[in-house]
């Protein structure tokens, strides 16, 4: 399903009522009755409603459904927030309605806490136009509804949320449910708005297909069908060579669970062969853990890291067994190490993923460089980065990253031609070809030590199974927080461990094979 921001929405309405002739107050029609039906799934008509509509179509909406749960038995009372001499002409022609019927309506009065106590608040009052910070009055009613109301539905998206970034325009309201139109905006899922969205449905209210699957639109929400249809098959007349070798290039002393961990993720994800390239120094301490895993040892440097020197190793293994490298997971922090990694992406003949320190070898040498340095490797890559990680990469705060993830993200893949997998909640990935895919799956609990290294060894495996970097990141991200959500379920998010994602690995992959 795409996403899109505010102008995107406005141009798809636009088009619908212009091109396709279907009357605005169709739409109107079509919006507010699907939020009463909501309404009513979730709502008894013995608590009161309070509708609050501000002078734009949003409004209009809100005074729809003011009618319909009046008409369906609802104790409801409208606030209309604007003067009528300010009403846009479709919300004026609904107030009109809401007046021949009789059905009272308080005309730009602030309603008081004790008008809103206890009752279901219908927020109808800007929708996704808002592009500047709450003026006072506005702000005021907000914290009302905040501290008084025993539910709030928000229709489109709960004012004082940015639908383009997901910011808090100074206050917003907490809804418990929020009901759009046509396509999820880009606000509802980025934190913060997504936290204010409270359960989000998404209603089909008769813009036309082609407008709403428009590969103009950039940005899509990956959902369980998608990764259904990604997920490569299995042949009968197959054997562990078709399903791809990976080499994990990582671990050093006192680090070897970053590279066991992505190994397993790996062999659990249906990766054919795993191999583990690590310094020797660290090569015992691992060899008693290995089962399915086979092993890769390197030279190494006094502190225990791999030498600049396992490099003519690496290269052998990558030209004659391996299909896809990853990089990265407990690698340690040694320039010797660090300038290895910057020759394996100058070398490397195969598809990379790149996490960790893999990540801070790249950044080290600055963007600019590290922008000279993809245009001239041979193969494909695929970043893992967490928000640090992505901070150092491109120089800026972690704080104005989070505000603009998806500028920043998308900008960085176009720039370097990487596929990015920026994690988060959510996860959002980014392709070279302007394309971004918000995830849909995760918790908190997977908020904790090895999570990425699970994800980094999921995402080599698909690739491994001749999926491109970039679907195998959207995939490898979903099934990742699929994982993570099954775990949950059995152990809380409190006691989730990385080690648990791999556990759980073949319950996400049965639920994707149904």
């Amino acid at each position: 399903m795409k996403v899109v921001t505010a102008s995107e929405m406005r141009e798809i309405d636009r088009k619908t009522i212009e091109e396709v002739g279907i009357p605005s107050m169709v739409l109107m029609e079509r919006a507010g009755l699907s939020v009463v039906r909501r309404i009513m799934d979730n709502c008894t008509a013995t608590e009161p409603v309070v509708v609050l509509s501000g002078g734009g179509n949003n409004g209009g909406d809100g005074l729809v459904i003011a009618r319909e749960l009046q008409r369906a038995g609802y104790n409801v009372r409208v606030f209309l927030l604007s003067p009528e001499d300010r009403l846009s002409k479709d919300c004026n022609n609904q107030y009109e309605i809401l007046r021949k019927l009789g059905l009272k309506v308080m005309i730009n009065r602030t309603p008081s806490g004790r008008d809103l106590k206890g009752s279901i608040v219908v927020d109808a009052i800007i929708g996704t136009g808002l592009n500047k910070p709450l003026r006072d009055k506005l702000s005021k009613i907000v914290r009302l509804v905040n501290q008084y109301a025993s539910y709030v539905v928000a229709v489109d998206i709960p004012t004082g949320i940015s639908s383009d970034t997901g910011r808090v325009m100074g206050e917003a309201i907490r809804a418990d449910m929020t009901v759009t139109f046509g396509l999820p905006k880009i606000g509802h899922l980025l934190p913060p708005g997504s936290e204010y969205t409270g359960e989000l449905f998404v209603e089909d209210i008769g813009f036309p297909p082609d407008f709403t699957n428009s590969e103009s639109l950039k940005v899509e929400l990956v959902e369980e069908d998608t990764i259904k249809a990604l997920l490569p098959c299995r042949e009968r007349d197959s054997h562990k060579g078709d399903y791809g070798h990976i080499l994990i290039v990582g671990g050093s002393v006192g680090k070897t669970g970053a590279p066991l961990m992505a190994a397993r993720a790996a062999l659990k994800s249906g990766a054919g062969l795993v191999t583990i390239a690590l310094p020797d120094a660290a090569a015992k301490a691992l060899m008693g853990s290995l089962l399915e895993e086979m092993m890769l040892p390197l030279p190494s440097n006094e502190d225990g890291t791999i030498s600049m020197k396992a490099l003519e190793s690496i290269m052998e293994f990558l030209h004659g067994r391996a299909d896809v490298v990853a990089i990265g997971p407990g690698l340690g922090r040694n320039p010797d190490t660090w300038q290895l990694v910057r020759e394996l992406v100058r070398l490397s003949p195969l598809p990379m993923v790149i996490d960790a320190d893999g990540l801070n070898a790249l950044a080290a040498t600055g963007y600019e460089e590290l922008k000279r340095l993809f245009s001239r490797a041979v193969s494909p890559a695929v970043f893992t980065p967490h928000m640090g990680e992505m901070a150092r990469l491109v120089g800026h705060s972690t704080e104005e990253l989070r505000a603009s993830r998806l500028d920043i993200s998308g900008s960085f893949s176009e720039e370097t031609g990487v596929v990015l997998v920026l994690k988060g909640a959510p996860t959002v990935i980014s392709t070279p070809e302007g394309k971004q895919y918000i995830n849909s799956t995760g918790n908190p609990g997977m908020a904790t030590a090895g999570t990425g290294d699970v994800l980094t060894g999921i995402i080599a495996s698909l690739t491994g199974q001749n999926l491109s970097p970039a679907d195998a990141s959207i995939a490898g991200a979903y099934i990742h927080g699929l994982s993570g959500d099954i775990a949950a379920q059995h152990l809380t998010e409190y006691s989730l461990t990385a080690g648990d994602l791999i556990n759980y690995l073949p319950e996400a992959f049965r639920v994707l094979s149904i």
